[in-house]
């Protein structure tokens, strides 16, 4: 497979990364004993298309969101979900106007003044 060490994912060129990509695909594709055919098919592409892709030479975000999910692994796109974050100040901000005692719910009744 051809692999990208950590520090040279931003110096690869973009032909690079499409044939991690590629390599990624086949060597899933291997670990789960599947052919090019059997995956294609699952994947509802053709099997040339998935070929090609392995190599690097078509890529498609469709068609690999398609081998994703016919390989069981959507679960790596999370690290495109959108997360907020609270910036420090923010949370700061946020523990100074946080309530520190709770405040009685019953309204006390006064007592009537004696006339004696």
């Amino acid at each position: 497979m051809d692999e990208i060490s950590d520090k040279n994912w931003i110096a690869a060129s973009d032909t690079a990364l499409v044939k991690t990509i590629g390599s990624f695909i086949k060597h899933h594709r291997l670990l789960q004993n599947k052919t090019q055919t059997q995956l294609a098919k699952e994947s509802g592409i053709a099997r040339s298309t998935l070929g090609l892709f392995e190599k690097g030479e078509n890529t498609s975000l469709m068609v690999f969101i398609q081998l994703l999910r016919a390989l069981s692994l959507l679960h790596m796109l999370q690290e495109f979900q959108i997360k907020q974050q609270i910036s420090p100040l923010q949370l700061a901000k946020m523990e100074q106007t946080r309530r520190k005692r709770a405040k009685s719910t019953t309204k006390k009744i006064p007592k009537p003044k004696s006339t004696w």
